[in-house]
């Protein structure tokens, strides 16, 4: 007889208010989350992508945010961001998702979206509307790491 375990699949859902100590209550949440399921091997760039998410939708989207950390079968680890603006970033849009514009050296942010390149094995987005954002259903905000073949 063969035993096969089972894998170590989960999910986690936290909704965050309209708050600017957001993207601090997701880095937490997100460590105590993957220290718990020793995930400890992308913890760093989860909390950081995930910071960087969860600060873009405060300050684009005027609304609450809501933060998914879905544990795959495979190993990987998908974090999914939604806000209320239907707008969809570079490079999470349509092919392709070499867009996102070069930021001066010495501007102060925007480079979040450059971090989601260089740390994430895969990412998206989707508009929830293709109305207008006082009438649209927001977006989703998506990246993946880890998992077989993942440095």
């Amino acid at each position: 007889m063969v035993t096969v375990a089972p894998h170590d699949t989960w999910v986690y859902a936290l909704r965050l208010p309209h708050d600017p100590r957001a993207a601090r209550v997701a880095r937490m949440t997100v460590r105590s989350v993957l220290d718990s399921h020793g995930r400890g091997e992308v913890l760093d760039a989860v909390q950081l992508l995930t910071s960087e998410l969860v600060t873009n939708a405060y300050l684009h989207s005027g609304g609450p945010v809501s933060l998914r950390l879905t544990a795959l079968a495979d190993g990987r680890l998908r974090v999914g961001v939604w806000d209320g603006h239907p707008r969809i970033p570079a490079p999470f849009g349509e092919p392709p998702r070499d867009r996102v514009p070069v930021v001066p050296a010495d501007a102060e942010g925007g480079r979040g979206l450059c971090l989601v390149q260089a740390y994430a094995d895969r990412w998206g987005g989707w508009s929830l509307d293709e109305g207008p954002p006082a009438r649209g259903t927001g977006k989703l905000l998506w990246f993946e790491v880890g998992g077989k073949g993942s440095p």
